[in-house]
């Protein structure tokens, strides 16, 4: 089993930064106070990021009513573009008070940036590249962090570890990532990569192609003439439940006894994927969990058309969070799947993704989650039936051996 260096969402952001996306770098920091911010929020809506004279139309020549607080923004807002002594970029004003206003929330409402931004690539599980990731070591080098399966940057031999030092004819030396990136979306289909590697040059070309990112992995464990099954699932993105049913289809066509499902440092995604995956184990006479909004609350069922009968434990950990949490919950109080690891994350809250007319976009909290059961886990977590803590051993030398929380899964299978 790989190591697992990326526990959690912001893991994701920082080893991300890849040789074909550009990350949005930009820091957002609020330039307003709290009760300023509260009147973006609703200037954005009128006016969908348009800039003053647009709001003149819409609260003068279209009469609506403009309640004082709200004024007071206009006014200030007015004030600012007019008579600050450089030049005001718009966009970014308005970035800044959206985060300000986000920032006054829930900790799970944010901004995120730009539509290619790294959170919303993992989250759609596709892009356009050449299938590695990349950052900047300590002399600001850009050095390949790792390398996808089956992407034209795996085929043509690129290792994690080598130092990426001219694209073309353009030396990449001392380049931040950002630029890096940016310098990458420029190139028209093939271009030249000059990679070091053992002190080597080495140039090969590379093309643009359509990545998917693989979120999803299986094998199978013989133990005392048992086969189990174990499959891995690191984020839910949209093409997550695809890979999940092949990789569990291909597992039963093996003869599986039992499963291990392995969560840990999934710190969850897309709701309708976590959906689909209970799907493949429950029939529709089972509720899957609970969605609670301001005004009401509902019950949702599994989709499915049948129930396995083959024993599942579940691996999970601190960094097992808000998709993972629904999937434990249901499997354990549904079908009576066992949990080994950790506590849970306890992320109970749905976030919606918002995208502005420019193209950046927000999360921001729209509900809370229960169990099936109606339990609440939100800040608490989900207590596992056995508790395991992760030995060091698995960090120096990380084996499946080494791996005490995936030995207790397998003895309680055997």
């Amino acid at each position: 089993m790989k190591m697992r260096e990326q526990k959690t969402s912001d893991n994701i952001e920082k080893l991300s930064q890849s040789l074909d996306i550009k990350v949005n770098k930009r820091k957002v920091v609020p330039t307003f106070k709290t009760k300023e911010v509260v009147f973006l929020l609703l200037l954005t809506s009128v006016i969908g990021l348009a800039m003053g004279s647009l709001v003149t139309y819409n609260v003068v020549l279209k009469g609506e009513k403009v309640d004082d607080e709200l004024q007071e923004f206009i006014t200030n807002y007015d004030y600012i573009v007019d008579n600050y002594y450089g030049e005001v970029d718009k966009t970014k004003l308005i970035d800044s008070a959206i985060a300000g206003m986000l920032n006054t929330l829930d900790k799970n409402s944010s901004y995120v940036g730009g539509s290619d931004t790294n959170f919303s690539i993992y989250l759609e599980g596709t892009y356009k590249g050449t299938g590695i990731q990349v950052y900047n070591d300590e002399d600001n080098n850009v050095v390949i962090y790792a390398v996808f399966e089956g992407t034209p940057a795996s085929k043509a031999g690129l290792k994690a570890g080598d130092i990426i030092v001219k694209l073309n004819d353009k030396d990449t030396t001392n380049m931040s990532i950002s630029d890096f990136s940016d310098l990458v979306k420029k190139q028209d289909g093939s271009f030249n990569i000059t990679y070091r590697r053992d002190g080597v040059d080495k140039t090969i070309k590379l093309k643009v192609d359509t990545v998917e990112l693989k979120s999803v992995s299986s094998k199978v464990i013989e133990e005392d003439n048992k086969k189990i099954g174990y499959i891995r699932t690191t984020i839910f993105a949209n093409n997550t439940y695809e890979q999940f049913k092949k990789e569990l289809d291909s597992l039963e066509e093996k003869d599986i006894d039992s499963l291990i499902i392995d969560l840990r440092g999934n710190s969850g995604g897309h709701l309708s994927a976590a959906e689909e995956i209970i799907s493949l184990f429950l029939d529709s006479s089972h509720p899957i969990y609970q969605i609670k909004t301001k005004d009401n609350q509902s019950k949702y069922y599994s989709t499915g058309k049948e129930t396995k009968d083959y024993k599942i434990v579940i691996l999970m950990d601190g960094n097992s969070a808000s998709a993972s949490e629904v999937v434990t919950s249901a499997l354990k109080e549904q079908y009576g799947a066992v949990t080994v690891g950790e506590k849970s994350y306890g992320k109970g809250t749905v976030q919606e993704l918002q995208t502005l007319p420019n193209g950046e976009q927000y999360k921001l909290t729209t509900k809370s989650w229960l169990t099936s059961k109606g339990e609440v886990i939100d800040g608490k977590g989900i207590e596992p039936d056995y508790k395991v803590s992760l030995d060091e051993k698995y960090s120096e030398d990380p084996t499946d051996e080494n791996d005490n929380q995936l030995q207790k899964a397998i003895e309680l299978l055997k």
